[in-house]
């Protein structure tokens, strides 16, 4: 007897989307602003946006899936090498690596750009290699210490993503401080995924020093 994944068979129901001309019907032409802000490099008022931004995402796909994952520094902290290049220090982190993985498999990435204030996202499109060159992390030294390496990331497609989600989700209306957020903390969340064996009030008390002494 055979099984099928139920994760791959196609849904048959009147309501799904199946196919290209389906989905173009249901959300109709693309306007000519949406076509013409694309570019297959970084156009100087793109470059601008980039050098603006201490936050990204990068995603990536791999053998084992599909990854997105923050990267944040000062504003500018990826580096416009020329009109084709980015530059992306990989900072240490949690030692997973699963974008890195990935990219040793399949160099297809890209990066959504946030700019705190600004409704405008920038999204990039390309191929990146994972470089260990000495010149390079010594141009990403931060507080004394160079990135792992350097991500190097050949641009295919640029373009920036009108502000409709921004505003949608409130995301840059200031919070009040102190205010409940109703969220579990990470040693709650590691505490009840783990059945205890890892003590979260503990882990949240350590955290903060762990943090600072780990940032670089």
């Amino acid at each position: 007897m055979t099984t099928t994944d139920p994760h791959t068979e196609p849904h048959t129901d009147l309501y799904t989307i199946a196919s290209i001309d389906q989905l173009e019907a249901l959300f109709g032409e693309v306007g000519e602003a949406s076509r013409k802000k694309e570019v297959d490099h970084i156009h100087p008022v793109y470059r601008s946006l980039i050098e603006a931004s201490p936050f990204a995402i990068l995603a990536t796909v791999g053998p084992g899936g599909l990854d997105a994952s923050p990267r944040g520094d000062p504003p500018g902290f990826v580096a416009v090498e020329n009109a084709k290049t980015l530059l992306l220090p990989e900072r240490r982190g949690n030692n997973r690596i699963d974008s890195l993985r990935n990219i040793v498999a399949d160099p297809r990435v890209g990066l959504l750009f946030l700019i705190p204030g600004v409704g405008e996202t920038l999204r990039v499109n390309g191929r990146a290699r994972i470089s260990t060159a000495p010149e390079l992390l010594q141009r990403f030294v931060m507080a004394g210490q160079p990135p792992k390496c350097v991500l190097v990331i050949e641009v295919d497609a640029v373009y920036f993503q009108c502000a409709r989600a921004i505003q949608r989700s409130n995301l840059w209306q200031p919070i009040a401080q102190g205010a409940p957020r109703g969220v579990p903390s990470p040693g709650s969340m590691l505490a009840a995924l783990t059945d205890s064996a890892i003590d979260g009030a503990q882990y949240d008390r350590d955290l903060p020093e762990r943090q600072r002494s780990t940032l670089y």
